[in-house]
């Protein structure tokens, strides 16, 4: 089939889920060696959302989706595939996650899958779901970022567990043979040479489930700060600047830089480097830290939420986590323009 005849990749609409169970700065001076000032300080951090205990990342999961599903007014017997980012899966190695959102949406008869590349993970999806539409294999995709985090974080580290928050965010891309909708470009890469600036160590073939992974805290998130911080802005810099050079497009053309929503001090770092005015930069860290794989697309349905995204305008997104994995995407918001709520 020629270029001309296959469609291209359309960002149709954006939902997300948000735990009711909000974990304060305060909250966490009662549970460990910290402080607000702390945390506020280093991280731009002031709270962050807690899954229910019978509330899984699949639940969070499916509730995006279903916003999402709504907003871009299709059908669920539409969707064709369904994409999974996460590091916290319902269960560990099967069944997958996107299998247990599809059950729970009612999709049936559907492909769906997992895919972990951390904090990466939704940009990561939307390469995947560019792949498959623009290759005419599908037609309507749903990708989901899902964190329960919460269920990966040891309460007694006082570095790692004032970061993270639970949360989702889904989005429908959708085929079109309109190519002003369509993605622009998207970059994925990874270096595992840094696989230990960030993991969890077991369970898995490395370090199966044993009392002594469970004595010697395995399970839980394991991170190098200062090292991935570091690491973090100068990745991050360096791709946004090569995807902007490569497609001709000048920063301060971007009305929407939406980073991964990890630590002020980081996304302050690239946004300065890149000469970004502080209105470009869509921050959402100091209400849910950093939710992994379902940080951005909470950062974009809170910008449409607000009334601030509108149709036809450009997203830049960049990203960066465990594996090591970075990406970023240009593209533009294209939902439907007669069911914006």
């Amino acid at each position: 089939m020629s270029r001309d005849l296959l469609p291209f990749a359309a960002f149709r609409s954006i939902g997300a889920y948000a735990p009711e169970k909000i974990l304060t700065n305060f909250d966490l001076e009662k549970m460990i060696d910290t402080s607000d000032e702390w945390i506020v300080k280093r991280t731009g951090i002031k709270e962050r959302r807690i899954a229910a205990d019978d509330e899984f990342t699949s639940d969070m999961g499916a509730k995006a989706a279903e916003i999402a599903i709504e907003r871009a007014n299709i059908s669920r017997k539409d969707i064709d595939l369904v994409l999974c980012a996460t590091v916290t899966p319902d269960y560990f190695n099967m069944p997958s996650t996107a299998c247990i959102v599809s059950h729970k949406l009612g999709i049936r008869d559907v492909q769906a899958l997992d895919i972990s590349a951390a904090c990466s993970g939704f940009v990561y999806l939307l390469t995947i779901a560019k792949a498959f539409i623009e290759s005419g294999m599908k037609k309507n995709v749903l990708v989901v970022g899902a964190e329960k985090f919460s269920s990966i974080v040891d309460w007694t580290d006082r570095i790692t567990c004032i970061l993270f928050g639970d949360g989702a965010g889904a989005a429908i891309i959708s085929a079109t043979q309109n190519k002003e909708e369509s993605f622009i470009d998207v970059h994925a890469s990874a270096d595992g040479s840094y696989a230990d600036f960030l993991m969890t160590p077991a369970p898995g073939s490395v370090n199966p489930m044993s009392q002594k992974t469970l004595d010697e805290g395995l399970n839980f998130v394991q991170m190098k700060g200062s090292e991935t911080f570091k690491l973090a802005v100068k990745t991050l810099t360096r791709d946004v600047k090569e995807i902007l050079a490569k497609n001709n497009i000048k920063p301060e053309d971007i009305p929407h830089f939406i980073p991964h929503q990890a630590n002020y001090r980081i996304i302050k770092a690239v946004g300065d480097a890149l000469r970004m005015r502080d209105e470009q930069v869509v921050l959402t860290v100091h209400k849910y830290g950093n939710t992994s794989a379902a940080s951005i697309p909470m950062a974009i349905n809170d910008l449409y939420e607000s009334g601030n995204l509108k149709y036809g305008e450009l997203m830049l997104l960049d990203t960066f986590g465990g594996g090591l994995t970075w990406a970023s995407a240009l593209l533009p918001y294209v939902g439907n323009k007669y069911t914006h709520d």
